[in-house]
Parts: C-alpha cells; structure tokens; sequence
C-alpha cells in the first residue's frame, strides 16, 4: 500500500487461491482452502505506490455490529514501540486455534472487527484528516480474502494459513511480472514476488507502509492487526479524505486500478456498516 504498483485482484479461490484485491495480485494462493472472489484487472497485482489510484457473493446472515470493541480495547491497549517495527513475516507453532470472538456484521468474524477497528482508532488519533472507518478497511478485507479465509486467525490476528498470492511471473492470465524485490524474505519466494497476507500487499508496498497493529514490535503482513493498519495507511496516504467519495474511490483504486473492484468494496462496505447484505447487482464482476 503506499505508492507500490497497484494490480487488479483476482479471484479467490475457496481452495487455495484468494482474490487479491488492491495490494495483491489475482486470486491469492493458501495453503489451505476457503475465500472467493476475481480481479480482472490487467494487473491483478496491486503493487501500490501513493499517489497511484488502484468480491464474492452474498454473506452470512447479518449479526451485531461492534462486537469486538471491548476485545480490541484490551488487548490492543499496548503502547506504540518506540522504534520502527520490525518488517518481517513471523514463524509460529503449528497449535494455534481460531479466535473465539463473537461475530460482526452479515458474520464478519470478530477477530477481523477487531483488526479493523482498531486501525479505525490508531488512525484517528495520527491521522484525523483521513477519517477512514472500519467498515472501509473491511469492505477490503473481504474482496481480498474473505477476512483471512472466514476468519481462520488465532486470537492474536495471525491466520492459521499463510494467505498469499499467485506467483507473478507472466503464468497467470492478467497478472503483471514483478521481479522479487524482498528476496524472498517477505513472500518466500525468490525471482519474482507475489503478494501477501490477508490485505494482500506486494513486499515493496508492504515495506513503505508497514505498520504494527497490535504493539508488539514487529510489522507482520499476515497479521490482521498490522495488515488492516497498514492498509489503512495505504489508503490514507497523500492527506486524502474518505469523508469524500471522490477521495475515497481514489484511495482504492490504488488498491486495483477498476471500478468493478471499488463498487465491490464500497458495496460491503456499506453492507458492513448498515447490517444489510449487499444485493448482486452491487457486486460486479472483478
């Protein structure tokens, strides 16, 4: 997010591919199974870079709104580190469990209501102008990933499945080639890069606009918590004003350059924010 390229998502895939919206690049390779949705875009790689202008189906029956909020004040409450995060993708044990959170709106999984809201509050206090909401970042989160596959994460945010996209090395139909620009460290791959984590970012995007959500020290595209901030930084960056609908369109076409992928974001959105699920002609193919 920030001025990376900016690719169409693609679809995702319930089986191993996810669509990448914005940050990522079409349909997002899992490990495990679960997510859909297509990016048509030429480019369904969203290499963001600021200044750049860049789905599914019906959802779960509507539940309460803001069910996380006491969840994320709490265990969100950490002071911000004192020096920059740490940009990397962390190894963890193979005995996590899902987070036992209640559910959001239309079945939102609460981990990720935490994970937006707490973005929505980080960003407020260092960046009042953007006035981003929640239900903005998850109306990203669920054309990019279904919310990490339906909010397979452990408690902490961190999906039990890496979340990644396809390989962007000119095999994929509509995908740009993007030579690795990380090494390998971020993507774990090397030659070329693909995106990463539950908001999708490429490793060069993700380096500019890392951000560590939940104030332990390290900057984590797979997490939820740091990759809903970053996004959000993403979103935000330039002084632009998601109060403004020409702004905010502006904001996600960085994310992938279509209007089809902005009316699906702007339609969960809205659909997040009201409890209503979003009709299908509100969600065009990507």
């Amino acid at each position: 997010m920030g001025r990376h390229r900016k690719q169409s998502p693609a679809t995702i895939k319930r089986s191993s591919v996810i669509a990448l919206t914005g940050l990522v690049p079409a349909g997002l390779v899992a490990v495990a199974a679960s997510a859909g949705t297509t990016d048509p875009t030429a480019s369904s790689v969203l290499q963001h870079i600021p200044g750049d202008d860049q789905d599914d189906q019906a959802p779960s029956p509507a539940v309460a709104a803001e069910p996380a909020t006491e969840f994320v004040a709490h265990a969100m409450a950490k002071a911000a580190p004192s020096a920059p995060p740490i940009v990397k993708t962390v190894a963890l044990p193979d005995n996590r469990q899902p987070a036992a959170l209640p559910t959001g709106p239309l079945g939102i999984p609460g981990v990720a209501v935490a994970a937006y809201q707490n973005a929505e509050r980080t960003l407020a206090a260092e960046n009042p102008v953007c006035g981003i909401p929640w239900y903005l970042l998850a109306g990203i989160g669920r054309v990019e990933s279904t919310h990490a596959f339906g909010g397979k994460a452990d408690a902490d945010g961190n999906p039990l499945t890496p979340v990644y996209g396809p390989v962007l090395d000119g095999s994929l139909a509509g995908n740009h080639v993007i030579r690795d620009t990380d090494g390998g460290a971020l993507d774990g791959l090397s030659g070329y890069d693909r995106a990463i984590g539950p908001m999708q970012f490429l490793p060069e995007t993700w380096k500019r606009y890392a951000a560590d959500g939940n104030g332990d020290g390290i900057a984590d595209p797979q997490n939820l918590f740091d990759a809903a901030l970053t996004a959000g930084r993403y979103l935000c960056d330039g002084g632009l004003n998601m109060r403004d609908l020409t702004q905010q369109t502006k904001a996600i076409l960085r994310y992938n350059n279509s209007m089809a992928y902005v009316a699906n974001v702007m339609a969960w959105a809205g659909s997040y924010a009201s409890g209503t699920a979003p009709k299908p002609g509100d969600l065009p193919r990507i």
